[in-house]
């Protein structure tokens, strides 16, 4: 992951959506994207987030930390930033949590769909002894024991191979059943592909914004860099 660096707050102009780097208007960091949300307003002037980093119109950054989105909402940091009248709903850090939630379960679904997600403890368990596996994944309702097995097995084949076992336990059983399209599922597996990669960068930010990044952050980043 891009360390994050402590700058001289820019310039008001170029505060906001110039260079590679983008300013927190909470704590007045200059960050990566990556490691930022982006806020926008609707054309009746609500704050919405735009996770994609595409909606027209004027962007507030703020970092993904429900918390600093908390701050935002109760400091009036939008209305401040944009310099107009911007209405931020008491529930919008819940929405962005939603939201990311959501993108994590469509990404997931992709991720199955192209025959790269496997289901069930007995099938991960068997596919962790016959080939590469990308990330195992458990809800975050499993039972200890059943994770502690796959995680062990998991772990110990990965350390042989010198490289990280990102294991992933955002979503909710029933969550996880969603995307997948099939019942009760407790642990799943995604083998190698670009949507995997992809789906551990929207697990990543779920961690970063739930505030547990700093526990999987590195293994994400030697798997995306590696």
């Amino acid at each position: 992951m891009t360390v994050e660096r402590q700058h001289q707050p820019p310039t008001e102009n170029a505060e906001q959506e110039s260079g590679p780097e983008r300013l927190c208007a909470v704590t007045r960091q200059c960050l990566d994207p990556k490691q930022l949300i982006r806020f926008v307003l609707s054309p009746d002037g609500i704050v919405v987030p735009d996770l994609e980093r595409r909606l027209p119109g004027r962007g507030v950054w703020v970092g993904c930390d429900r918390k600093l989105v908390e701050r935002a909402v109760a400091t009036k940091v939008f209305a401040k930033s944009l310099k107009t009248k911007a209405e931020a709903p008491q529930d919008l850090p819940e929405r962005v949590d939603a939201l990311i939630v959501k993108r994590v379960g469509a990404t997931l679904s992709l991720a199955n769909k192209a025959g790269l997600a496997v289901a069930g403890f007995e099938k991960v368990f068997a596919t962790l002894e016959k080939t590469t596996v990308a990330a195992v994944l458990h809800g975050t309702d499993a039972a200890a024991d059943g994770r502690a097995k796959l995680d062990r097995k998991y772990q110990a084949i990965q350390g042989s191979r010198g490289v990280p076992a990102p294991i992933v336990d955002v979503l909710t059983i029933a969550q996880m059943s969603l995307a997948i399209g099939r019942g009760s599922v407790v642990h799943a597996a995604l083998t190698p592909g670009g949507l995997s990669d992809r789906f551990l960068e929207e697990a990543e930010r779920l961690s970063r914004y739930r505030g547990f990044a700093t526990e999987v952050a590195d293994d994400f980043s030697e798997v995306f860099e590696g």
